[in-house]
């Protein structure tokens, strides 16, 4: 907008246009005061907090802690004919099992610290 249509609606001489100013004022006002209200009520209807005594506690053991364990892939068995085909009722829930090892793998000072470096790698 100009300069100049900021003039003309700066200018005093609409009475009309500070009544549907106020009267749009007014609708806005009605419609907040409106949703807070809406809101009370629906919070009315909402169930009550539970109370200090009624929130999770620990056990009597104490905290839990987590548990660490290496797993490994199970192998899919080949058919007795050589073919990798097999039916899924021959194959078992866990795609996994507990491996053997238990140690963690640490990063080995001859190789590549990390994806990208430049490095050979493991080799």
């Amino acid at each position: 907008m100009s300069t100049a249509t900021y003039v003309v609606l700066a200018a005093p001489s609409g009475g009309l246009k500070v009544l549907v100013v106020f009267i749009i004022g007014l609708v806005i006002a009605g419609a907040l005061v409106w949703a807070v209200r809406t809101g009370m009520r629906v919070m009315d209807r909402e169930p009550r907090r539970p109370r200090a005594d009624e929130q999770p506690h620990l056990p009597d053991t104490g905290p839990v802690h987590e548990e660490r364990e290496i797993r490994e892939p199970d192998e899919i068995p080949l058919n007795e004919d050589g073919s990798p085909r097999l039916m899924p009722y021959q194959l078992h829930h866990s795609g996994s099992r507990r491996g053997d090892d238990q140690q963690r793998r640490r990063w080995s000072p001859g190789s590549s610290g990390s994806f990208g470096s430049g490095g050979p790698g493991h080799v």
